[in-house]
């Protein structure tokens, strides 16, 4: 079944400058982008982004780190899209993620992990549409 997928290529993949490696590694795995940008998060915008989280202990330090310099927001579509991306990115904690995956690679620790992956089919809709209006996605057929 066709689904969508947020990835969110991380401040610290931004700083790293492995945007082209993690897109490169994330096409191979045969997902279509139908909306990528580079942007820079306001502490309310990362703040309303993670919401989910507010309250929990590492909530303002997640909305300190994706506010901290530009990050990569892409939908992405394929069949079983949640948990091949999910698969291709790896555990939450590099040190948990299995070998090369994208986190086990290249990510620093759990807090500094590169990417951010949707984690239901749900989520993923709504997670798109908190970066991108249906107009910016192109349907890749």
């Amino acid at each position: 079944m066709i689904e969508r997928t947020l990835a969110i290529l991380k401040p610290d993949c931004v700083r790293k400058n492995l945007t082209g490696e993690v897109i490169a590694r994330i096409e191979k795995a045969g997902f279509k982008i139908l909306g990528m940008k580079k942007i820079k998060l306001t502490k309310e915008t990362a703040g309303g982004f993670y919401a989910v989280h507010k309250g929990k202990p590492f909530y303002e330090g997640l909305v300190e780190f994706m506010s901290s310099a530009p990050c990569v927001p892409i939908a992405l579509e394929k069949d079983n899209a949640i948990a091949d991306y999910r698969t291709l990115i790896g555990a939450t904690d590099p040190k948990d993620a299995a070998p090369g995956t994208i986190r086990k690679l290249f990510a620093d620790n759990k807090g500094e992990n590169i990417v951010h992956g949707s984690d239901s089919p749900e989520n993923g809709k709504i997670e798109i549409g908190y970066f991108f209006s249906e107009k910016e996605l192109i349907e890749l057929g």
